[in-house]
């Protein structure tokens, strides 16, 4: 098997629908996704052989509230604060260890 560019490619749906219905961006997701990126650079694991932070479109899950998807594990997150995000960063981004408690299962 090939070596993946990077460790982790995370991408933060950002999206924001205009017509009331459920979206990402009503949880203040650009600002969750530009606080992990910063995060990670800060923690100096940003990069080739590393983790990249980025922005999607609509990933089609918003009704589970802000979802984050985490490769090449095909790991779904959502979650709620800054907290949240640093403990998916710490433990599943640093540490290796799925954050059981903010997984999205459906």
């Amino acid at each position: 098997m090939k070596d993946s560019y990077y460790k982790h490619h995370v991408f933060f749906c950002t999206n924001l629908r205009e017509n009331g219905k459920a979206c990402c961006q009503h949880h203040d997701a650009q600002a969750m996704r530009d606080y992990a990126k910063a995060r990670v650079k800060a923690l100096n694991i940003a990069g080739r052989g590393g983790v990249r932070i980025n922005q999607a479109g609509c990933l089609d899950r918003c009704e589970l509230g802000p979802v984050i998807v985490v490769y090449p594990e095909e790991t779904w997150y959502t979650y709620v604060d800054q907290s949240d995000i640093d403990e998916i960063i710490e433990r599943h981004l640093v540490g290796g260890q799925v954050v059981e408690r903010l997984l999205i299962r459906e």
